[in-house]
């Protein structure tokens, strides 16, 4: 049998299909989903088998341009595109805008395939500079701080320490006001300085799952002991290459603050660690001759309220918060150790449904230890 032969076999075209990292389906003269790849059944969060038993117009928004685009190809008989089209549903919440490629099935035109084409991966990568240029801005903001606030903070506190031998006891409260005020400056002003640390990471392979496990296990013993835990992993997802102790910072910063949307008294409160391989999405960085793949997938999710609309667009900007308590660094530091390791964060949110979503290069023995993965290196299957 030929190479071209082959390639008509049932089995090489499933294996072509699947290949593809944007969603496939194929749909039958009755509206029906006959088939879809794997890029699809995570689009629409439906193996194929479920896939199969639902009409199109099921999974899509009511009066999509979907439905009409069929209809159109069926009539003539052409492909037909349509750009930037929403295709967020209760089953697949958020803005999910999309690019439709539909044509008709050779040899049976009355099916019809169509292939999406998700645009939020272009935004995630604008976005995702913003986030750097404001981490930029927050190391070169923390530094001055150390530097002009730190040292007249400790004379203030100093003098207020001698006042306090020497006033009477109605105001004695004043000057302990003035050195627990001081003190809380400089405790805001050493979590900034985290920022300024620019040494280079001490990096190794790392299997995500173990990370995740870790801090699963501190969350449940201490603030998130009222909440249910659900874990949606591959279990043959190569390593990262990263720092263990900085990983476990940013996933426990990001299980509190889901625990923290949920609130103490929800009833239900649910957190979702998910990973998975999502081949396809490649960023290009400043400076950089090739583009770097990023197929890791680590998801925190949580069916809180949301986050406000207002905020999503600076949701990861310095001194941005909703916690009245809250300085607002958390997820900006978040964001720049994510992007010390080459990938990108972003956050998806809808009521009762928070995405916080961290694409990140895999290991491979041939980056010696730049955890920049070439474009197009195939993944390692079982790999830990």
């Amino acid at each position: 049998m030929s190479a071209v032969e082959s390639l008509l076999t049932s089995s090489a075209a499933d294996a072509v299909l699947n290949a593809l990292p944007h969603p496939v389906i194929v749909v039958s003269p009755d509206g029906k989903v006959v088939d879809a790849n794997v890029a699809a059944e995570s689009f629409f969060e439906v193996s194929v088998p479920l896939l199969r038993r639902h009409l199109l117009r099921d999974l899509v928004p009511f009066g999509s341009p979907l439905i009409t685009l069929i209809e159109q190809v069926r009539r003539r008989g052409a492909a037909v595109n349509e750009y930037k089209v929403d295709l967020g549903t209760p089953r697949n919440p958020g803005d999910r805008l999309v690019d439709l490629h539909v044509a008709p099935l050779p040899e049976q035109p009355d099916y019809v395939v169509v292939m999406l084409q998700e645009r939020t991966i272009a935004d995630k990568m604008d976005r995702q500079l913003t986030h750097r240029g404001a981490a930029r801005s927050v190391i070169a903001l923390a530094a001055m701080l150390a530097h002009e606030i730190k040292n007249p903070l400790s004379g203030i506190r100093g003098a207020a320490q001698l006042l306090e031998q020497s006033v009477e006891d109605e105001d004695r409260s004043l000057t302990r006001l003035i050195c627990d005020e001081a003190d809380r400056i400089v405790k805001l002003v050493d979590r900034m300085e985290v920022f300024t640390d620019e040494r280079p990471i001490e990096r190794e392979p790392i299997n995500i799952h173990v990370v995740l496990d870790h801090v699963r296990r501190l969350a449940q013993s201490g603030f998130a002991r009222h909440i249910k835990f659900i874990e949606e992993y591959d279990p043959s997802l190569p390593p990262v290459l990263a720092n263990r102790d900085q990983l476990v910072q940013v996933f426990l910063n990001l299980i509190k603050n889901a625990a923290e949307a949920i609130g103490e008294n929800a009833m239900g409160g649910e957190i979702i660690l998910s990973t998975a391989f999502r081949p396809g999405v490649r960023l290009s960085l400043p400076g950089a001759n090739a583009r770097i793949s990023l197929p890791l997938e680590f998801g925190v999710r949580d069916n809180g309220p949301g986050v406000p609309d207002e905020l999503m667009p600076h949701l990861f900007d310095p001194f941005v918060t909703t916690k009245p308590t809250g300085s607002g660094l958390g997820l900006a530091l978040v964001a720049k150790i994510v992007g010390d390791h080459g990938g990108i964060i972003e956050c998806e949110s809808q009521p009762r449904r928070t995405m916080f979503r961290i694409l990140m290069p895999k290991y491979t023995a041939a980056n010696n230890g730049e955890g920049a993965e070439p474009d197009g290196a195939p993944r390692s299957e079982g790999d830990h």
